[in-house]
Protein backbone atom coordinates (compact mmCIF):
# COMPACT_ATOMS: atom_id res chain seq x y z
CA UNK A 1 0.00 0.00 0.00
CA UNK A 2 1.17 3.43 -1.22
CA UNK A 3 1.82 5.58 1.47
CA UNK A 4 -1.53 7.92 1.90
CA UNK A 5 0.64 11.27 2.38
CA UNK A 6 2.64 10.77 -1.18
CA UNK A 7 -0.91 9.65 -2.97
CA UNK A 8 -2.08 12.75 -6.07
CA UNK A 9 -5.80 13.96 -5.05
CA UNK A 10 -7.12 11.56 -7.35
CA UNK A 11 -5.51 8.83 -5.97
CA UNK A 12 -7.03 9.60 -2.62
CA UNK A 13 -10.49 10.27 -3.25
CA UNK A 14 -10.31 6.77 -5.43
CA UNK A 15 -9.13 5.05 -1.74
CA UNK A 16 -11.49 7.58 0.17
CA UNK A 17 -14.40 5.66 -1.96
CA UNK A 18 -13.31 1.44 -1.61
CA UNK A 19 -12.95 2.46 2.40
CA UNK A 20 -16.52 4.12 2.59
CA UNK A 21 -18.11 0.76 1.06
CA UNK A 22 -15.73 -1.56 3.11
CA UNK A 23 -16.70 0.55 6.22
CA UNK A 24 -20.56 0.56 5.02
CA UNK A 25 -20.50 -3.42 5.06
CA UNK A 26 -19.22 -3.67 8.33
CA UNK A 27 -22.23 -0.83 9.37
CA UNK A 28 -24.26 -3.78 8.34
CA UNK A 29 -23.77 -6.20 10.53
CA UNK A 30 -25.25 -4.70 13.30
CA UNK A 31 -21.84 -4.95 15.71
CA UNK A 32 -21.65 -4.41 19.63
CA UNK A 33 -18.27 -4.55 20.05
CA UNK A 34 -16.90 -3.06 23.52
CA UNK A 35 -13.37 -2.07 24.05
CA UNK A 36 -14.13 1.13 25.80
CA UNK A 37 -12.00 -0.28 29.25
CA UNK A 38 -9.47 -2.27 30.25
CA UNK A 39 -11.97 -4.36 32.30
CA UNK A 40 -10.55 -8.16 32.53
CA UNK A 41 -12.94 -10.99 30.78
CA UNK A 42 -14.85 -14.01 32.13
CA UNK A 43 -12.31 -16.16 30.98
CA UNK A 44 -9.57 -14.28 33.64
CA UNK A 45 -12.31 -13.95 36.30
CA UNK A 46 -12.79 -17.47 36.30
CA UNK A 47 -8.78 -18.41 36.92
CA UNK A 48 -9.66 -16.90 40.51
CA UNK A 49 -12.80 -19.02 41.07
CA UNK A 50 -10.74 -21.34 43.87
CA UNK A 51 -11.43 -17.60 46.51
CA UNK A 52 -14.81 -18.05 46.59
CA UNK A 53 -14.32 -21.63 48.75
CA UNK A 54 -11.33 -20.57 50.40
CA UNK A 55 -13.03 -19.95 53.38
CA UNK A 56 -16.38 -21.99 54.17
CA UNK A 57 -15.82 -22.22 58.03
CA UNK A 58 -15.99 -19.48 60.84
CA UNK A 59 -12.34 -21.58 61.96
CA UNK A 60 -11.11 -19.72 58.34
CA UNK A 61 -11.88 -16.52 59.58
CA UNK A 62 -9.17 -16.55 62.16
CA UNK A 63 -5.18 -15.30 60.91
CA UNK A 64 -2.48 -17.15 62.50
CA UNK A 65 -2.27 -15.00 64.90
CA UNK A 66 -5.72 -15.82 66.11
CA UNK A 67 -7.39 -12.06 64.94
CA UNK A 68 -11.24 -13.13 64.36
CA UNK A 69 -11.47 -11.04 60.80
CA UNK A 70 -15.39 -11.33 61.20
CA UNK A 71 -15.23 -8.17 63.90
CA UNK A 72 -13.72 -4.91 64.39
CA UNK A 73 -10.67 -3.79 64.21
CA UNK A 74 -6.76 -3.28 62.47
CA UNK A 75 -7.66 -0.05 61.02
CA UNK A 76 -4.83 -0.20 58.36
CA UNK A 77 -5.34 -3.96 57.64
CA UNK A 78 -4.30 -7.57 58.07
CA UNK A 79 -0.25 -8.34 58.33
CA UNK A 80 0.06 -11.15 56.71
CA UNK A 81 -2.14 -9.12 53.45
CA UNK A 82 0.57 -6.19 53.45
CA UNK A 83 3.42 -9.02 53.53
CA UNK A 84 2.05 -9.96 50.63
CA UNK A 85 2.22 -6.99 48.74
CA UNK A 86 4.97 -5.92 49.99
CA UNK A 87 8.08 -7.12 47.94
CA UNK A 88 5.39 -6.07 44.79
CA UNK A 89 5.34 -2.38 45.79
CA UNK A 90 8.95 -2.45 47.08
CA UNK A 91 7.86 -1.41 50.63
CA UNK A 92 8.37 -2.63 53.78
CA UNK A 93 5.29 -4.06 55.29
CA UNK A 94 4.84 -2.17 58.10
CA UNK A 95 4.61 1.28 56.04
CA UNK A 96 1.46 -0.59 54.30
CA UNK A 97 -2.36 0.43 54.98
CA UNK A 98 -4.70 -2.16 53.55
CA UNK A 99 -7.74 -1.25 51.33
CA UNK A 100 -10.98 -2.01 49.78
CA UNK A 101 -11.51 -3.58 46.65
CA UNK A 102 -10.17 -0.17 44.81
CA UNK A 103 -6.76 1.75 44.55
CA UNK A 104 -8.68 4.29 43.14
CA UNK A 105 -10.81 4.09 45.82
CA UNK A 106 -7.52 5.16 48.16
CA UNK A 107 -6.26 7.63 46.00
CA UNK A 108 -9.46 9.83 45.86
CA UNK A 109 -8.91 9.33 49.37
CA UNK A 110 -5.45 10.35 49.84
CA UNK A 111 -6.11 13.29 48.02
CA UNK A 112 -9.19 14.25 49.60
CA UNK A 113 -7.11 13.76 52.71
CA UNK A 114 -4.37 16.74 51.15
CA UNK A 115 -7.34 18.80 50.39
CA UNK A 116 -9.36 18.37 53.75
CA UNK A 117 -5.78 18.06 56.33
CA UNK A 118 -2.72 18.77 54.11
CA UNK A 119 0.32 16.58 53.95
CA UNK A 120 2.55 15.67 56.78
CA UNK A 121 4.89 18.23 57.55
CA UNK A 122 3.06 20.49 54.88
CA UNK A 123 1.61 24.04 54.78
CA UNK A 124 -2.17 22.80 56.07
CA UNK A 125 -5.07 22.11 54.23
CA UNK A 126 -4.35 22.14 50.39
CA UNK A 127 -8.25 23.99 50.01
CA UNK A 128 -7.46 26.73 52.24
CA UNK A 129 -4.06 27.89 49.83
CA UNK A 130 -4.71 30.31 47.09
CA UNK A 131 -3.86 27.66 44.28
CA UNK A 132 -3.87 23.99 44.21
CA UNK A 133 -1.78 22.69 40.30
CA UNK A 134 -0.68 19.05 40.12
CA UNK A 135 1.19 17.86 37.06
CA UNK A 136 -0.25 15.50 34.70
CA UNK A 137 2.06 13.45 32.39
CA UNK A 138 -0.19 12.98 28.97
CA UNK A 139 -1.55 10.92 27.39
CA UNK A 140 -2.35 9.38 30.85
CA UNK A 141 -5.15 7.87 33.29
CA UNK A 142 -8.43 9.29 32.65
CA UNK A 143 -9.71 8.52 36.23
CA UNK A 144 -6.84 10.70 37.75
CA UNK A 145 -7.97 13.57 36.03
CA UNK A 146 -11.47 12.80 36.86
CA UNK A 147 -10.21 13.24 40.47
CA UNK A 148 -8.51 16.26 40.24
CA UNK A 149 -11.76 18.11 38.20
CA UNK A 150 -13.91 17.20 40.80
CA UNK A 151 -11.43 18.52 43.93
CA UNK A 152 -11.26 21.81 41.88
CA UNK A 153 -7.50 20.97 41.46
CA UNK A 154 -5.68 22.60 38.64
CA UNK A 155 -3.76 20.17 36.13
CA UNK A 156 -0.63 21.23 34.12
CA UNK A 157 -0.31 18.61 30.85
CA UNK A 158 3.55 16.92 30.80
CA UNK A 159 4.62 15.07 28.43
CA UNK A 160 5.36 10.98 28.64
CA UNK A 161 8.11 10.01 26.84
CA UNK A 162 9.34 6.27 26.43
CA UNK A 163 11.04 6.70 29.68
CA UNK A 164 8.45 8.25 31.40
CA UNK A 165 7.19 12.27 32.30
CA UNK A 166 9.82 14.54 30.52
CA UNK A 167 11.97 15.25 33.63
CA UNK A 168 13.11 18.63 31.96
CA UNK A 169 9.90 19.86 32.29
CA UNK A 170 8.57 18.26 35.58
CA UNK A 171 11.51 19.91 36.99
CA UNK A 172 11.21 23.50 35.77
CA UNK A 173 7.29 23.40 36.80
CA UNK A 174 7.84 22.45 40.27
CA UNK A 175 9.68 26.19 40.54
CA UNK A 176 6.23 26.91 41.44
CA UNK A 177 4.61 26.67 44.74
CA UNK A 178 1.13 26.09 43.22
CA UNK A 179 2.10 22.92 42.24
CA UNK A 180 1.50 19.80 44.51
CA UNK A 181 1.61 16.61 43.01
CA UNK A 182 2.01 14.27 40.23
CA UNK A 183 0.71 11.71 38.52
CA UNK A 184 2.55 8.51 37.70
CA UNK A 185 1.60 4.96 36.11
CA UNK A 186 5.55 3.93 36.42
CA UNK A 187 4.94 0.31 34.51
CA UNK A 188 3.02 -0.39 31.81
CA UNK A 189 1.44 3.04 32.05
CA UNK A 190 -2.10 3.98 30.80
CA UNK A 191 -2.43 4.11 27.92
CA UNK A 192 1.35 3.51 26.25
CA UNK A 193 2.67 1.43 28.23
CA UNK A 194 5.88 2.42 28.99
CA UNK A 195 7.92 2.25 31.84
CA UNK A 196 10.23 4.64 33.91
CA UNK A 197 14.02 4.29 33.44
CA UNK A 198 16.13 4.09 36.17
CA UNK A 199 17.19 7.58 35.45
CA UNK A 200 13.73 8.71 35.50
CA UNK A 201 13.06 7.21 38.87
CA UNK A 202 15.52 8.94 40.43
CA UNK A 203 15.00 11.84 39.31
CA UNK A 204 11.83 12.00 40.40
CA UNK A 205 12.93 10.69 43.97
CA UNK A 206 15.64 13.54 44.30
CA UNK A 207 13.25 16.45 42.93
CA UNK A 208 13.56 19.25 45.48
CA UNK A 209 10.15 21.21 45.07
CA UNK A 210 9.06 24.57 46.32
CA UNK A 211 6.15 23.32 48.06
CA UNK A 212 6.60 21.24 51.05
CA UNK A 213 2.97 19.82 50.24
CA UNK A 214 4.69 18.13 47.30
CA UNK A 215 3.53 14.69 46.53
CA UNK A 216 4.21 12.14 43.86
CA UNK A 217 0.90 9.69 43.40
CA UNK A 218 2.60 6.65 42.37
CA UNK A 219 -0.24 4.39 40.88
CA UNK A 220 1.61 1.17 40.16
CA UNK A 221 -1.29 -0.82 38.87
CA UNK A 222 0.80 -2.88 36.72
CA UNK A 223 3.64 -3.84 38.59
CA UNK A 224 3.33 -7.59 37.89
CA UNK A 225 1.41 -7.30 34.78
CA UNK A 226 3.65 -8.48 32.62
CA UNK A 227 2.37 -10.45 29.17
CA UNK A 228 5.69 -11.89 28.16
CA UNK A 229 7.74 -14.37 30.41
CA UNK A 230 11.35 -13.33 28.49
CA UNK A 231 10.87 -10.55 27.94
CA UNK A 232 9.29 -7.96 30.62
CA UNK A 233 9.75 -4.58 31.70
CA UNK A 234 11.58 -4.01 35.14
CA UNK A 235 10.79 -0.90 37.18
CA UNK A 236 13.29 0.61 40.08
CA UNK A 237 11.89 0.55 43.71
CA UNK A 238 11.04 4.74 44.01
CA UNK A 239 10.81 4.48 48.23
CA UNK A 240 14.58 3.58 48.93
CA UNK A 241 15.35 5.97 46.34
CA UNK A 242 13.19 8.93 48.15
CA UNK A 243 15.15 7.91 51.39
CA UNK A 244 18.25 8.16 49.91
CA UNK A 245 18.13 11.39 48.35
CA UNK A 246 16.46 13.02 51.49
CA UNK A 247 13.06 12.88 50.48
CA UNK A 248 11.21 9.38 52.70
CA UNK A 249 7.74 11.57 52.41
CA UNK A 250 7.79 12.30 48.96
CA UNK A 251 5.60 9.54 47.75
CA UNK A 252 2.44 7.65 48.30
CA UNK A 253 2.58 4.53 46.58
CA UNK A 254 -0.74 2.72 45.41
CA UNK A 255 -1.37 -1.11 43.94
CA UNK A 256 -4.29 -3.62 44.17
CA UNK A 257 -5.77 -6.80 42.72
CA UNK A 258 -8.33 -5.58 41.07
CA UNK A 259 -6.77 -6.96 37.25
CA UNK A 260 -5.17 -9.88 39.83
CA UNK A 261 -8.37 -11.82 41.75
CA UNK A 262 -11.92 -10.47 41.27
CA UNK A 263 -12.43 -6.77 40.37
CA UNK A 264 -14.90 -5.97 42.23
CA UNK A 265 -14.10 -7.88 45.10
CA UNK A 266 -9.87 -7.11 44.90
CA UNK A 267 -7.66 -5.73 47.95
CA UNK A 268 -5.66 -2.33 47.50
CA UNK A 269 -2.86 -1.12 49.44
CA UNK A 270 -1.04 2.48 49.79
CA UNK A 271 2.43 2.63 50.72
CA UNK A 272 5.13 5.35 52.31
CA UNK A 273 7.03 6.21 54.88
CA UNK A 274 6.55 5.49 58.15
CA UNK A 275 5.86 9.12 59.09
CA UNK A 276 3.36 9.81 56.40
CA UNK A 277 1.67 6.36 57.20
CA UNK A 278 1.31 7.21 60.86
CA UNK A 279 -0.17 10.97 59.91
CA UNK A 280 -2.74 8.53 57.27
CA UNK A 281 -3.46 6.69 60.28
CA UNK A 282 -4.42 9.35 62.54
CA UNK A 283 -7.01 10.54 60.30
CA UNK A 284 -8.46 7.23 58.87
CA UNK A 285 -9.51 6.80 62.79
CA UNK A 286 -12.73 9.20 61.78
CA UNK A 287 -13.11 7.79 58.51
CA UNK A 288 -13.20 4.01 59.20
CA UNK A 289 -13.24 1.03 61.27
CA UNK A 290 -11.34 -0.56 58.60
CA UNK A 291 -11.63 -2.61 55.58
CA UNK A 292 -12.94 -5.81 54.71
CA UNK A 293 -10.53 -8.01 56.36
CA UNK A 294 -12.30 -11.01 55.54
CA UNK A 295 -11.91 -10.11 51.86
CA UNK A 296 -8.06 -9.88 52.87
CA UNK A 297 -7.92 -12.93 54.73
CA UNK A 298 -9.45 -14.56 51.80
CA UNK A 299 -6.81 -13.20 49.64
CA UNK A 300 -3.99 -14.80 51.56
CA UNK A 301 -5.26 -17.87 52.01
CA UNK A 302 -5.50 -18.15 48.38
CA UNK A 303 -2.41 -16.53 47.01
CA UNK A 304 -0.29 -17.22 50.23
CA UNK A 305 2.26 -14.76 49.71
CA UNK A 306 4.19 -12.40 46.36
CA UNK A 307 5.31 -15.10 44.72
CA UNK A 308 1.85 -16.93 45.16
CA UNK A 309 0.58 -13.89 43.16
CA UNK A 310 3.32 -13.75 40.79
CA UNK A 311 3.07 -17.05 39.54
CA UNK A 312 -1.01 -16.70 39.38
CA UNK A 313 -0.35 -13.43 36.99
CA UNK A 314 0.98 -16.18 34.23
CA UNK A 315 -2.49 -17.70 34.46
CA UNK A 316 -3.64 -13.74 32.92
CA UNK A 317 -0.80 -13.74 30.50
CA UNK A 318 -1.26 -16.48 28.77
CA UNK A 319 -4.94 -15.18 28.52
CA UNK A 320 -3.76 -11.58 27.12
CA UNK A 321 -1.19 -12.40 25.30
CA UNK A 322 -2.93 -13.12 22.31
CA UNK A 323 -4.91 -10.19 22.71
CA UNK A 324 -2.02 -8.42 22.36
CA UNK A 325 -0.40 -10.14 19.62
CA UNK A 326 -3.88 -9.50 17.24
CA UNK A 327 -3.81 -5.76 18.26
CA UNK A 328 0.04 -5.78 16.78
CA UNK A 329 -0.96 -8.07 13.83
CA UNK A 330 -3.96 -6.19 12.33
CA UNK A 331 -2.60 -2.75 13.00
CA UNK A 332 0.65 -3.40 11.46
CA UNK A 333 -0.93 -5.47 8.27
CA UNK A 334 -3.52 -2.08 7.91
CA UNK A 335 -1.63 0.53 8.87
CA UNK A 336 2.02 0.19 8.56
CA UNK A 337 3.33 2.22 6.14
CA UNK A 338 0.47 4.26 5.09
CA UNK A 339 1.73 6.98 7.05
CA UNK A 340 -0.99 7.69 9.38
CA UNK A 341 -0.50 6.12 12.45
CA UNK A 342 1.65 5.47 15.16
CA UNK A 343 1.26 3.21 18.21
CA UNK A 344 2.88 1.47 21.12
CA UNK A 345 3.90 -2.26 21.63
CA UNK A 346 3.91 -3.07 25.36
CA UNK A 347 5.25 -6.13 26.89
CA UNK A 348 2.02 -5.34 30.05
CA UNK A 349 -0.21 -3.80 30.94
CA UNK A 350 -3.64 -3.40 29.80
CA UNK A 351 -3.75 -0.99 26.80
CA UNK A 352 -2.76 0.28 23.45
CA UNK A 353 -2.00 3.60 22.50
CA UNK A 354 -2.41 4.45 19.22
CA UNK A 355 -1.87 8.18 17.22
CA UNK A 356 -3.77 9.39 14.25
CA UNK A 357 -2.98 12.46 12.07
CA UNK A 358 -3.74 15.39 14.08
CA UNK A 359 -7.77 16.31 14.30
CA UNK A 360 -8.90 12.56 13.66
CA UNK A 361 -9.26 10.65 16.63
CA UNK A 362 -12.47 12.25 17.23
CA UNK A 363 -13.59 11.49 13.79
CA UNK A 364 -11.94 7.72 13.90
CA UNK A 365 -13.56 7.39 17.50
CA UNK A 366 -17.02 8.52 15.91
CA UNK A 367 -16.72 6.34 12.87
CA UNK A 368 -16.17 3.08 14.80
CA UNK A 369 -19.42 4.09 17.20
CA UNK A 370 -21.59 3.85 14.32
CA UNK A 371 -19.81 0.63 13.24
CA UNK A 372 -21.01 -0.53 16.60
CA UNK A 373 -17.65 -0.68 17.99
CA UNK A 374 -17.01 1.28 21.41
CA UNK A 375 -13.95 2.87 22.37
CA UNK A 376 -12.50 5.01 24.98
CA UNK A 377 -13.83 8.92 24.03
CA UNK A 378 -10.99 10.52 22.29
CA UNK A 379 -9.50 12.81 24.02
CA UNK A 380 -10.13 11.34 27.42
CA UNK A 381 -6.47 10.16 27.88
CA UNK A 382 -5.82 14.17 28.98
CA UNK A 383 -6.72 16.61 31.64
CA UNK A 384 -10.52 17.76 30.95
CA UNK A 385 -11.03 15.70 27.73
CA UNK A 386 -9.02 18.26 25.81
CA UNK A 387 -6.10 16.32 23.77
CA UNK A 388 -4.82 19.34 22.12
CA UNK A 389 -3.48 17.90 18.63
CA UNK A 390 -7.02 15.21 18.84
CA UNK A 391 -4.46 12.61 17.97
CA UNK A 392 -4.80 9.89 20.87
CA UNK A 393 -7.12 6.93 20.86
CA UNK A 394 -6.57 4.59 24.01
CA UNK A 395 -7.17 0.87 22.54
CA UNK A 396 -8.34 -1.74 25.51
CA UNK A 397 -8.05 -5.28 23.92
CA UNK A 398 -8.80 -7.27 27.59
CA UNK A 399 -12.56 -7.74 27.50
CA UNK A 400 -13.55 -8.62 24.15
CA UNK A 401 -13.35 -12.34 23.33
CA UNK A 402 -10.94 -13.29 20.43
CA UNK A 403 -12.99 -13.56 17.84
CA UNK A 404 -14.68 -10.08 18.66
CA UNK A 405 -11.23 -8.25 18.89
CA UNK A 406 -10.25 -9.64 15.81
CA UNK A 407 -13.47 -7.76 13.98
CA UNK A 408 -13.26 -4.68 16.08
CA UNK A 409 -9.51 -4.02 15.15
CA UNK A 410 -10.71 -4.52 11.74
CA UNK A 411 -13.28 -2.12 11.87
CA UNK A 412 -10.76 0.26 13.59
CA UNK A 413 -8.36 0.27 11.58
CA UNK A 414 -10.66 0.63 8.49
CA UNK A 415 -12.02 4.03 10.31
CA UNK A 416 -8.05 4.85 10.99
CA UNK A 417 -7.92 5.00 7.17
CA UNK A 418 -10.94 6.86 6.45
CA UNK A 419 -10.68 9.46 8.72
CA UNK A 420 -7.37 9.93 7.63
CA UNK A 421 -8.06 10.29 3.95
CA UNK A 422 -11.31 12.38 4.78
CA UNK A 423 -8.68 15.25 6.07
CA UNK A 424 -6.06 14.83 3.23
CA UNK A 425 -8.79 15.74 0.51
CA UNK A 426 -10.57 17.92 2.92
Amino acid sequence: MMNYMSMSKEELLNEKEKLQKEYDEYAKLNLSLNMARGKPCEEQLDITEGMLTVMQKNEDCFTDKGFDCRNYGLVDGLDDAKKMFAPIIGVPWDQIIMGGNSSLNLMYDAMARCMLYGVNGGNGPWVKQEKVKFLCPVPGYDRHFAICESLGIEMVNVPLLNDGPDMDVVEELIKDEAVKGIWCVPKYSNPTGCTYSDATVKRLASMKPASKDFRIFWDNAYAIHDIYEDKKDELLDILPECEKAGNPNLVYIFASTSKISFPGSGVSCLGSSKENIEYIKSIMQMQTIGHDKMNMLRHVKFFKDADGVVAFMKKHADILRPKFEICEKKLSKELSGLGIAEWTKPLGGYFVSLDVPEGCAKRVVSLAKQAGVVLTDAGATFPYHNDPKDTNIRIAPSFPPVSELETAMDVLCVCVKLASVEKLVG
